[in-house]
């Protein structure tokens, strides 16, 4: 009981496996076959039976798809579908949801397109690594359509009020019929050729599949591929798709929307244009800026390593050498004196005739008498001896007869000996009246 248990499903889950294995068998097929049973109810979905002689099949539309069919689809119709075989479950019938629709007598040239498209898609013709960008600004357009057309008003119309300085050349062919595919192709060759153009327009107004076939010649398509100046298809309306516009660099869903790519809103250029003005005054501002700081803290090196600079710098440094060397040597030269004059008091000090002077005031102090009289006429014969003694010996007596008392002017220090000092050597030397400040040029012995 268990194992046939295991096996029962519930219809939900038979539908859903029958769903599963049509959906994996048939992912994408074509049938042709009449209308039948045709509604279209207020969701905009599209619902018809396709029928031949022996059989039919339920088909769904939705709204998506079936907005943009070039036909009104009724009863007896002879139609070509493509879509994906699936279940409908809530009444268990299988069904197709079709993705595109067309009437039957299009549908050799649909099989034809399908097939071409594929094969020139395997050599990589279509490739997004072949194709060329768009220039940033074209200057010089080529326009390949019919002159009397719509596409080239609509086109002309938008170039012209959005971008008036861009240069257009509309080069006349017929875009329908036998002949119309050759002179598009001679025609882009030779746009193409002559280097005159920045980008390639070709366009033309919407159609049928057979209207729209000199688009799909192999030729032409392969001479977009090997144009070197970039191409744009604009052919037909957003929901036609031609072999143009897979070989070319850009396809465009409309002719005044490949007006709009290929050219910029005069205005939105205007404000570009503005922007771009005011951030070059503010570059060039700054850039300005930085030159003049560049320049001052040039001329400040420059004015630092100027030989006058340098050269006032060292007269500044002389002039407060010279002023601390004169201020030393004055304070040198007044300690000199200072000591002079202290060596002259204390010599006068102890010359014969202060202290004779001095023992004068002492006598004339005292009451002499006899015995002191004559003490006192002993003792000055004695002190005049001791006087002449005294200047036999005192170093002034000697000055008085020539000589000098020579010293350092560094320390004070006596000079006997020349080899006491040393050549430059300042001296200060002592006369019987008066002093000498010497330098000594050259010693000998």
């Amino acid at each position: 009981m268990s194992e046939r248990d295991d096996r029962i499903l519930t219809p939900s889950q038979l539908n859903t496996l029958a769903r599963d294995l049509l959906e994996g068998a048939f992912p994408l097929v074509w049938v042709e076959g009449e209308l039948g049973n045709v509604t279209r109810p207020a969701s905009g979905h599209l619902y018809f039976t396709l029928k031949d002689a022996r059989a039919q099949v339920r088909c769904a539309m939705f709204r998506p798809k079936s907005q943009w069919l070039k036909f009104q689809p009724r009863e007896g119709l002879r139609v070509l579908a493509r879509g994906r075989l699936t279940l409908y479950e809530a009444r268990g019938d299988y069904q197709m949801v079709l993705d595109h629709l067309e009437e039957a007598g299009e549908g050799a040239l649909r099989r034809a397109f399908e097939q071409l498209k594929a094969r020139l898609a395997a050599e990589g013709l279509f490739a997004s690594e072949r194709k060329r960008p768009l220039p940033a600004h074209v200057r010089r357009l080529a326009v390949i359509t019919s002159p009397t057309g719509a596409a080239v008003r609509d086109v002309l119309s938008v170039l012209g009020r959005r971008f008036p300085l861009l240069e257009v050349d509309l080069l006349p062919t017929l875009v329908q019929g036998d002949s119309a595919a050759a002179q598009i192709v001679s025609l882009l060759r030779r746009a193409d050729a002559s280097g005159r153009y920045d980008a390639i327009l070709l366009t033309r107004g919407g159609g049928s599949l057979e209207d729209l076939w000199a688009f799909n010649d192999e030729t032409l398509a392969r001479a977009i591929a090997a144009a070197t100046v970039p191409v744009v298809s604009a052919v037909g309306h957003e929901t036609d798709f031609t072999l143009a516009d897979f070989a070319a660099d850009l396809r465009a869903p409309t002719p005044s929307a490949a007006a709009e790519l290929l050219v910029p809103e005069r205005r939105d250029l205007a404000v570009r244009l503005r922007h771009l003005r005011q951030r070059l005054v503010q570059l060039q501002a700054q850039r300005l800026a930085q030159a003049m700081q560049r320049l001052d803290r040039a001329a400040l090196q420059l004015n630092a390593h100027s030989p006058q600079a340098r050269l006032q710098l060292l007269r500044q440094r002389q002039h407060e050498a010279g002023r601390r060397l004169l201020a030393q040597w004055r304070r040198t030269l007044e300690l000199r004196r200072q000591r002079v004059q202290h060596a002259g008091t204390g010599l006068r000090m102890q010359a014969p005739a202060s202290r004779l002077a001095a023992l004068r005031l002492r006598l004339q102090s005292l009451r002499p008498h006899a015995a002191m009289a004559r003490a006192l006429q002993r003792e000055q014969l004695r002190l005049r001896a001791l006087a002449r003694s005294l200047e036999t010996v005192s170093p002034l007596a000697t000055v008085a007869r020539g000589y000098a008392i020579l010293t350092r002017r560094t320390d004070g220090a006596l000079v006997r000996s020349s080899a006491q000092v040393q050549t430059g050597e300042l001296l200060d030397a002592r006369l019987a009246e008066g002093a000498l400040e010497l330098k000594v040029e050259k010693r000998e012995g």
